[in-house]
């Protein structure tokens, strides 16, 4: 596995290979000395925004205790505590503290102390198990302090490190103290088994010396549990247990021609006698992005994707944020409803009207053995998928008959995309690729014996979008004056004409040869075709297939550019790419993209270099101690006060919708 690590202002950027899910943070420090040349203790590590292995103590305002904490998540505040986590302030969470204070500690004004009985109403950051860090303060004055206090353990008194000290990691070191078990999963129960801290196959304690520890995963393993059980324990400096060791039979030596592993020989996609087009490998493609303008449980449309949008392959409509699967036809969440659909036309007796269509649920197939589709052979549940699409529906839950919403325009709105595939059904699906055919509503859904002869369960799902569908008159135009054609991946349309040229070459080589001019001639020919289709390529990968619609701005959003003074040099080269259509938005979104996470501004603050960093990461960076603007360099000054601009922020609230709820 390998990483790219760039520095903060993103001019110098390195290749980190030889490296694995199971690498500890001390490790990638060492790599990244060797690279940037920087010291693991002055290394500030961060990903998407959050920094990496920040460990702190926390204080909890409800009853006074510290606690050593990590930092997970920097969210706006919220009232209450949720999943026994608490919320703090930057002001009550200082650096973990590692300095001991001399015995002479009543001459200290702050201390933190350790206790080995922390209160048991606290439900904070950490678990109960946790050790407490209470706060002693030694001032003048009745309000501060404290009667009845005693000090019971003096070699854990502990220096209050000044908020945001520098660093904030993993890296200053060990820190021995004396509460809080080894194990969090047993609580270091030495009756108790575990196959955490033990064990790794019978979970049992006993036998320390007879444990051989993995040196891939880390878990422990006697030696007379494991399969084949071994006698002693082996001389080898490396072993690795049964899960993590390579088969040596499947290993492929110098001279040797790839062998087809066991596991690939049972698949499907061994024979070469089925004809089926498997999706030329793209089903299984990893995404190259990801879509953050809206999270990922959005409801509705997607800024920017205008209705009659068209991909070549599914995964395209993954990193579009149109329907995140690549593969399942659902998308969504069965406490909380659907987001999304593809209409693929997978049952036979499913029915498509275009605005109106019946959807058949998903399950009551066996798919063991790593298959893509198998016969039905078991009754399909109102559960998982099934279920979150029927929460979609404006009516009380009914897992045995169903429901009809009374108003189904009240109903949770589902994305729906057209397949290809579909048809050999429905004359509404496209004729290549997939496409976004707008919003549609639940009206009902109900259980019934399908043509498989198991039970199924059946949506009808109908539409509700001001855009027009794409197969009607007013939907054709309005794609043709947006320019919207099949998007294909980078590089798909110059390997798809490469490929062909070296078909048509073959072919030639099996006829008779030609005269040198017939020859030549036709040799211009493919290559004035590939060279064509490298020239359009591009412009079809981004559906600009013509300047397309402009995108029309409200009378409202244009009174807010003019006062958004401070961006007005953006706000003109942004404004420039109007007349490009739904390109405005993917311009918008380059303009106004955080230097630190990489991604739209959040509460966006506009500093006096005319720079817009997320609120949050420029308040991680004074807390680190850097007080200069992140994109330049720009001095600001540690008195700098971070004002958010919300013209900015209302702005790019009304150009991508819902995106502020996923930050």
């Amino acid at each position: 596995m390998w990483i790219q690590v760039r520095t903060i202002d993103g001019t110098e950027t390195h290749t980190i290979d030889d490296l694995s899910r199971l690498t500890k943070i001390e490790c990638l420090r060492e790599k990244i000395q060797k690279t940037f040349c920087v010291s693991p203790d002055r290394q500030r590590l961060f990903y998407r925004g959050k920094q990496i292995n920040e460990l702190v103590d926390a204080r909890d305002v409800s009853i006074g205790a510290w606690f050593e904490a990590h930092i997970e998540n920097v969210t706006r505040a919220t009232k209450g505590h949720k999943n026994g986590k608490a919320q703090v302030k930057s002001g009550n969470s200082y650096k973990r503290t590692n300095g001991n204070l001399s015995q002479d500690y009543s001459r200290e004004k702050n201390a933190n102390y350790l206790d080995s009985t922390p209160s048991t109403s606290y439900s904070g950051c950490m678990d109960t198990d946790e050790e407490a860090i209470y706060h002693i303060k030694y001032d003048e004055g009745p309000e501060d302090a404290i009667n009845d206090c005693r000090i019971l353990f003096i070699e854990e008194m502990y220096k209050i490190e000044k908020p945001g000290a520098y660093p904030l990691t993993f890296g200053d070191g060990d820190f021995k103290r004396k509460s809080g078990p080894e194990c969090k999963h047993c609580k270091a129960d030495p009756d108790k088994e575990c196959r955490f801290c033990s064990c790794y196959l019978c979970g049992g304690k006993q036998d320390a010396h007879m444990q051989l520890l993995c040196d891939e995963c880390n878990m422990a393993y006697h030696i007379y549990c494991l399969n084949p059980p071994l006698s002693k324990i082996p001389e080898d400096e490396d072993w690795y247990c049964p899960s993590c060791k390579n088969d040596s039979n499947e290993v492929v030596k110098a001279g040797e021609k790839l062998k087809q592993s066991k596991k690939k020989a049972k698949m499907p996609s061994a024979s070469t006698e089925s004809q089926r087009d498997w999706g030329k490998g793209m089903a299984c493609v990893g995404r190259t992005k990801e879509c953050t303008i809206v999270p990922s449980n959005h409801y509705g449309p997607i800024p920017g994707v205008p209705v009659g949008t068209t991909w070549k392959f599914r995964v395209q409509v993954s990193e579009a944020g149109v329907h995140r699967p690549h593969v399942g036809g659902i998308h969504g969440r069965s406490n909380d409803g659907a987001y999304s659909l593809v209409l693929a036309g997978g049952f036979e007796d499913e029915v498509d009207r275009g605005d109106e269509f019946t959807y058949t649920g998903s399950g009551g197939r066996d798919l063991s053995g790593n298959k893509r589709i198998g016969e039905h052979s078991f009754d399909q549940t109102l559960t998982h998928m099934n279920r979150a699409l029927a929460l979609n529906c404006d009516a009380p839950l009914d897992d045995k008959n169903g429901a009809e919403s009374k108003n189904w325009r009240a109903g949770k709105p589902v994305r729906v995309v057209r397949s290809s595939k579909g048809r050999r059904i429905s004359k509404y699906a496209p004729e290549e690729g997939n496409r976004y055919d707008g919003i549609y509503k639940v009206v009902k859904y109900w259980p019934e014996i399908g043509k498989c002869g198991f039970l199924v369960w059946r949506y009808l799902l109908r539409r509700d979008d001001i855009e027009p569908a794409p197969w009607t008159s007013e939907g054709m135009e309005r794609s043709k004056k947006l320019g919207l054609s099949v998007q294909y991946p980078e590089g798909y349309l110059e390997a798809m004409a490469s490929k062909e040229k070296k078909d048509k070459v073959k072919k030639q080589t099996v006829k008779q040869e030609p005269t040198s001019q017939s020859n030549g001639n036709q040799k211009r020919t493919i290559d004035d075709g590939i060279e064509e289709i490298k020239n359009t390529s591009k412009a079809m990968r981004m559906g600009d297939g013509g300047k397309g619609e402009a995108f029309q701005l409200t009378q409202q959003q244009q009174w807010l550019i003019k006062e958004d003074c401070m961006n007005q040099k953006l706000w003109d080269e942004v404004l420039a790419s109007l007349k490009e259509g739904p390109n405005f938005l993917k311009k918008l979104e380059q303009s106004f993209m955080c230097v630190c996470c990489q991604e739209l501004v959040n509460q966006p603050v506009t500093t006096e270099c005319l720079h817009n960093i997320c609120k949050s990461c420029l308040q991680r960076s004074f807390r680190a101690e850097v007080f200069t603007c992140p994109a330049c360099r720009y001095d600001l000054g540690k008195s700098y006060t971070m004002v958010p601009n919300k013209i900015l922020q209302m702005l790019l609230d009304q150009f991508f919708p819902g995106y502020s709820k996923g930050r």
